[in-house]
């Protein structure tokens, strides 16, 4: 296989401390599907910083090094960076001296870096595999102290998460919705398409010979030649996208300093993670939240896994009911571990799923099938789940879920198709692997989040959820969520609108 060619290119003016991380980042990346040069813009005033960028060019022969005209003055303190108009057309000529470099040594991809960052040793080579002219990873800041942190990409003009010009317009409620909405979005790892976007970017070879570069577009007054590479991008028909699976670490005042050994070390356990598998002999594990689930679909749901699982972890969310004494009688001849909250966590979601993780896992599981009390997995499946469970290809089965509104329909529109994509229900344990969830309090996802790594198999066997299958439990549920995320900032303002809508469009589940 032909490698790709990658220029890494970077200005560089950097303190010593922050530009020795920021190397020694570069220095880890995996090069097995992609081949890495570098070119960097010394502007720097330091010394010591000098001579770190020279030794980095010693260590690695592929490193081209061109002198910036260290003019400007550029501050940097524990409140924010202070930049002005001539220090960003500065920086946006050195930036296009690397693009015109890049293209005269014919180079399949450019990737702009800012000296401050920190990256996964994967990163290049997983946003090469996107396949997108012009994407960058994500990061998080907190540009001034004391502010919330903060994307480095955005959707509207200058740095907006909302429209400012609609028919309609926004009250200030909305545009607050509307803003925790997509920042939300950005904390689920995917790939986005955004209005700009900075910092640490991957642009392919047609978006540099397509023209693409930091040249000030006279006729705007929006500043900073990030700004003016996005708009040039998207007048000349590129499209902008954010990936979430690795997001970079930022160095941007002198105590973040302190983190970076953390992100290193967590980046290393993903990076150096084997697989490990039995292939004859795996045991599967129940892993399940309850609340109240006396004469609801606790009962027949069991029923139909008691027979194929080795062993539950249960836990309980406060019931008041006979729920825990139901789980007890149906799975009285496995292993079952039911682990009761004194007080309920079902506000907090990730909290209550951290909590079921940590329990199942105690159990040293092999695979861990996630259910709620109201999903039912079709039967034919189990007349498989030997050969799927040793196959040592997988570490992860995705199935389709169908909301169903009665016992024979499911719903079907706009804002009701799950079942048109497959979610992972069950997952291979692997114990060395750093696993992490989404820290949000509703919609986290029932594993963590970054098992998007391990290689998963998309299945047709199909999963009924019954959570919305009476007019009670839409009603019930209406009220959850209008209690939980009133202003559905985690999940879908219309889809909330529309669950009780009188006459929706149902489809039968053929068997």
């Amino acid at each position: 296989m032909t490698k790709k060619r990658v220029l890494v290119g970077s200005p560089v003016y950097q303190k010593p401390e922050i530009l020795q991380r920021f190397l020694n980042s570069l220095k880890n990346l995996n090069r097995n599907t992609v081949s890495i040069d570098y070119m960097f813009v010394d502007d720097n005033i330091d010394d010591k910083s000098k001579e770190l960028l020279s030794s980095f060019a010693r260590e690695c022969s592929n490193v081209h090094i061109i002198k910036g005209n260290e003019t400007g003055k550029y501050i940097c303190n524990d409140e924010t960076h202070y930049w002005n108009d001539a220090l960003m057309l500065k920086v946006g000529n050195y930036k296009n001296k690397i693009i015109d470099y890049a293209l005269e040594k014919n180079y399949d991809y450019l990737f702009f870096i800012d000296s401050d960052l920190v990256i996964h040793p994967n990163l290049i080579e997983h946003l090469k595999s996107l396949n997108k002219d012009i994407v960058s990873e994500i990061f998080w800041c907190s540009w001034h102290t004391g502010a919330p942190k903060l994307p480095n990409v955005w959707l509207y003009n200058g740095y907006d998460f909302y429209p400012r010009d609609l028919d309609k317009g926004l009250d200030k409620s909305e545009e607050r919705v509307f803003r925790e909405k997509f920042l939300k979005k950005l904390s689920v790892p995917g790939v986005y398409e955004v209005g700009g976007l900075g910092a640490c970017t991957l642009i392919s070879q047609k978006a540099l010979e397509t023209g693409v570069n930091f040249k000030p577009i006279k006729n705007i007054t929006i500043p900073g030649e990030d700004r003016f590479f996005c708009i040039r991008a998207i007048v000349l028909g590129l499209d902008l996208f954010v990936d979430t699976h690795y997001p970079a670490y930022h160095i941007y005042r002198d105590e973040d300093l302190t983190g970076v050994n953390q992100y290193v070390e967590f980046c290393k356990a993903e990076n150096d993670f084997k697989r490990s598998y039995k292939e004859r002999g795996n045991k599967i594990t129940l892993s399940m939240v309850v609340k109240n689930e006396e004469g609801r679909y606790l009962s027949t749901m069991l029923k139909s896994l008691c027979k194929h699982i080795d062993e539950a972890v249960i836990v309980d969310d406060r019931s008041t009911d006979n729920t825990v004494e139901i789980c007890k009688e149906i799975l009285k001849d496995i292993p079952l571990h039911i682990i009761k909250n004194e007080a309920s966590m079902f506000s907090n979601e990730v909290s209550l799923r951290q909590k079921q993780w940590d329990e199942t896992i105690k159990t040293n599981p092999d695979w861990i099938l996630n259910l709620d009390a109201d999903e039912i997995l079709e039967d034919d499946f189990w007349g498989n789940m030997g050969s799927l469970l040793n196959d040592i290809r997988y570490d992860g089965y995705a199935f389709r879920l169908y909301d169903m509104w009665n016992d024979t329909h499911y719903r079907e529109d706009e804002f009701w198709n799950a079942h048109d994509s497959f979610r992972t229900f069950l997952i291979r344990y692997q114990p060395d692997f750093p696993y992490k969830f989404n820290d949000i309090p509703q919609h986290c996802g029932r594993f963590p989040v970054n098992i998007f790594s391990h290689p998963t198999a998309n299945l047709e066997y199909r999963i009924k959820h019954f959570g919305w299958a009476t007019e009670k439990d839409r009603q019930a549920k209406k009220e959850r969520y209008s209690i939980l995320d009133p202003d559905a900032i985690y999940g879908v303002r219309q889809q909330y609108d529309s669950i009780l809508d009188k006459s929706p469009t149902l489809r039968e589940f053929i068997i």
